[in-house]
C-alpha cells in the first residue's frame, strides 16, 4: 500500500463541502480539517503509484473549492498502534 499525505488549502467558506467531497473520493482514506498553514489533510493510499495521478492530479486537485495541494509521500509507518498489536501478540486480554 501506498501512502500519500496531500495538504490542501481550500476557499475558507467551503472547507466543510471541499472535505467531504474529497472524502467520496475513491483512493482517499481520510480528510482532516487542521489548524495551521493549510485547511485540510487528506491521506490517500493507493495500491499503485500510478494511481496517485489519478486520485491526486486527476481528481482532488479539481474538487471546486479547492486553491492548491501540496503532497508528501510516506515511505515507512511508524505506529505506537501497530507496536502494541505487534508485542501483544500470544497474550490474552487481562481484562
Amino acid at each position: 500500500m501506498i501512502t500519500a499525505i496531500v495538504m490542501v488549502n481550500a476557499v475558507v467558506d467551503r472547507i466543510p463541502e471541499v472535505a467531504e467531497a474529497i472524502a467520496d473520493l475513491a483512493g482517499v482514506s481520510e480528510v482532516y480539517s487542521v489548524a495551521g498553514s493549510v485547511d485540510l489533510v487528506a491521506m490517500v493510499r493507493v495500491a499503485r503509484h500510478e494511481e496517485l495521478a489519478d486520485v491526486i492530479a486527476g481528481r482532488l486537485n479539481k474538487v471546486p473549492g479547492v486553491t492548491s495541494t501540496e503532497t508528501h509521500i510516506a515511505f515507512r509507518a511508524y505506529s505506537r498502534h501497530d507496536l502494541e498489536a505487534a508485542f501483544a501478540i500470544g497474550f490474552d486480554d487481562a481484562d
